[in-house]
């Protein structure tokens, strides 16, 4: 089996990434960052509430710039695709195994190239 990829399979990569896209732009997190902010703004209930409260809030803001990181690398594969070098290693140029692709559409680099980076 071939990890090439086939022109036409470029449109179901590219729908798999606007699918995503689409996900991470329509908000889809449980609660937006702006309402858990103004629930925690105000000094209710014990320390530990408290300290809850503004864990949320962190986490929050962790998630919110996960899903930009992944709106980029979004961007860039989409870029890729229509440069025609979507599928390729960043690093080293080997094709990216399709089960990779079908898994991170976004990914960048091989799983190799990926497992020397840790």
């Amino acid at each position: 089996m071939s990890d090439k990829i086939a022109p036409m399979e470029f449109a179901a990569y590219r729908d798999s990434l606007m699918r995503k896209r689409g996900e991470l732009l329509g908000g889809t997190a449980a609660k937006p960052l702006q309402w858990t902010m103004e629930n925690n703004s105000g000094r209710q209930g014990d320390m530990a509430d408290q300290a809850d409260g503004t864990n949320e809030v962190h986490i929050q803001l962790k998630l919110k710039q996960t899903d930009a990181k992944i709106l980029q690398a979004i961007e860039e594969a989409l870029r890729r695709i229509d440069q025609g070098t979507y599928g390729a290693c960043r690093d080293c140029g080997e094709p990216i195994a399709k089960a990779r692709l079908e898994a991170i559409p976004w990914t960048r680099v091989c799983i190799s190239c990926k497992e020397k980076q840790k």
